[in-house]
């Protein structure tokens, strides 16, 4: 016992002060660590990002100081970190390669919820598919048809993709193409048209709505009809206004041609 004691006294000695010091190291690291999640927290949510973005850097910051200051404790009281952090390295690389095609989709979502072409309730064209945005998660994107089916994209597929957002502007342009025959009268079909325009409410005054004759077909005189709506109302009034132009035309003796074939026999008497 008497020969134990020098050795203890002498280790303490020698260590004591590095000990104390990696403890000292691990507590203040630890209260940074959780200091400086509370930082990047608070600065994401005054920059409104989305709260499953503001939980995983918030915890990644975390992670990664706690990581920080593990290896600087173990270099204090004289463990070699290389060969710690190779294995870290390591373990990262393959974690990695395994799960490839998952991070990549990750990747793509974080990129999604923190630029934000589309959100939660708009109606957009992605990887050709139309739908409604139901939920952006990290790693897929919830959409639902106009038929009511849902779809589920990896966001990785969506993000390398065109993306069209119907919804992301108040207002929207809509055009209809009208052709009527040679012999109808222009000034009255235009007349019809402009008539038809103010009587739809949903139809905005400004921008003004616009009539032109932009071709003279094989078989008729094509106008082109350019109005603007709200977003959430223009498809509801682009074909209520088909409808409304057939009826009229019709009751004013306006007519729309549609092709037509002429086929002529010839009867050979030898």
């Amino acid at each position: 016992m008497n020969d134990i004691l020098p050795v203890i006294k002498n280790i303490i000695t020698a260590y004591g002060l590095q000990v104390i010091g990696a403890i000292v190291l691990l507590a203040v690291g630890i209260w940074a660590a959780k200091i400086i999640k509370k930082l990047v927290i608070k600065v994401l949510t005054k920059r409104n990002v989305d709260v499953t973005i503001i939980s995983f850097v918030g915890n990644v910051t975390y992670a990664g100081v706690i990581i920080f200051v593990i290896t600087a404790t173990l270099a204090e009281v004289g463990v070699q970190t290389a060969s710690f952090i190779a294995v870290i390295g390591a373990v990262g690389l393959a974690i990695g390669l395994a799960l490839q095609g998952a991070l990549g989709n990750f990747a793509a979502g974080f990129l999604l919820i923190l630029f934000r072409p589309f959100k939660a309730g708009q109606f957009i064209n992605a990887t050709g598919i139309l739908g409604t945005v139901e939920e952006v998660q990290l790693l897929y994107t919830q959409l639902k048809t106009p038929d009511n089916i849902k779809i589920i994209i990896p966001n990785g597929k969506l993000l390398a993709d065109t993306i069209t957002n119907y919804s992301l502007n108040d207002t929207r342009r809509a055009e209809w193409k009208i052709g009527v025959g040679y012999g109808d009268d222009l000034k009255k079909t235009r007349n019809i048209l402009q008539e038809l325009l103010d009587a739809e409410e949903r139809i905005l005054k400004d921008p003004a709505a616009q009539i032109f004759v932009v071709e003279l077909a094989d078989s008729s005189v094509n106008f082109s009809v350019r109005a603007w709506t709200k977003s959430g109302d223009w498809w509801a009034t682009f074909t209520d206004m088909i409808e409304k132009i057939k009826e009229r035309f019709d009751a004013e003796g306006i007519n729309i041609p549609f092709p037509q074939r002429d086929v002529h026999l010839f009867q050979n008497n030898q």
